[in-house]
């Protein structure tokens, strides 16, 4: 007879909530909306305070996310309000823990902090979300595109980029 297997949370989860248990107690207002799921804890932050939040998660004492593994955009779609989003991947390589910030943007002001000063890595992260999303990173030091030639037209991975691009073409 088959017994159903013992549910155990996953160490990590279980410290991402702490640690979103935490920030919100120390600052309510940075805490939006906590998403878990899959077993990775997601924090809608507000767009202003981006920066001042992964500063002090980078720093504080029992946080130390020393690590941005990753920025990426999400373009929701056209029908969607907000449309677009900007998901920073957090990452303690002393606590072994993990959090994602998740920052939404409408269509009309696709504008947010940039975090090159917390991590210089953020640099090329912001660029890839700029060349892909059209998402502008203010007071970046280099804001430019990194992937498609500096000519290209638009921003290839939102959803009303055009399949076959924006040239003319023939099916004959």
């Amino acid at each position: 007879m088959a017994q159903d297997a013992p549910t155990q949370e996953k160490p990590a989860n279980n410290a991402s909530s702490a640690v979103v248990t935490a920030l919100r107690g120390m600052h309510p207002e940075w805490v939006g909306e906590v998403i878990e799921a899959f077993g990775e804890v997601t924090v809608i932050v507000p767009r202003e305070q981006v920066k001042e939040i992964c500063a002090y998660l980078k720093t504080a004492q029992g946080f130390e996310f020393n690590m941005l593994s990753d920025i990426c955009g999400v373009d929701r779609g056209v029908e969607e309000e907000p449309r677009f989003e900007v998901n920073y991947q957090l990452f303690s390589t002393t606590k072994y823990h993990r959090l994602r910030l998740k920052v939404l943007l409408n269509e009309d002001d696709t504008h947010v902090p940039s975090v090159t000063d917390v991590w210089r890595t953020a640099n090329w992260h912001e660029r890839e979300t700029f060349d892909m999303f059209g998402v502008i990173f203010d007071n970046h030091p280099d804001l430019r595109r990194i992937l498609l030639p500096d000519d290209w037209q638009g921003h290839a991975l939102r959803k009303d980029f055009p399949l076959r691009g924006y040239e003319p073409y023939s099916l004959t």
